[in-house]
């Protein structure tokens, strides 16, 4: 697979997937903005990315069921901020 790529695609691919966590942070603090503002089916879709999105960043699954299930973006929120300390 490498061959299909040159020296430079190869290290953009490369610091892509290097960057992985802190992509993902960013995206999960943009849930939590968007939960905030949507209302519907729009919501439901948010939270499925947001579970996604904590599953990928290691958050233990307890905690990802119980934010999820509560369905209160502040909880998000302390996620997000608890993910920044540490």
């Amino acid at each position: 697979m490498a061959k299909d790529f040159t020296p430079y695609q190869q290290k953009v691919i490369r610091r892509y997937y290097s960057n992985q966590p802190s992509i993902q942070h960013q995206k999960l603090a943009e849930l939590v903005t968007d939960l905030y503002l949507a209302s519907g089916a729009k919501r439901q879709s948010i939270w499925k990315r947001a579970e996604a999105a904590m599953q990928k960043l290691g958050v233990p699954t307890t905690r990802i069921a119980h934010v999820v299930s509560s369905g209160d973006p502040a909880l998000l929120a302390q996620v997000v901020k608890d993910l920044e300390k540490g």
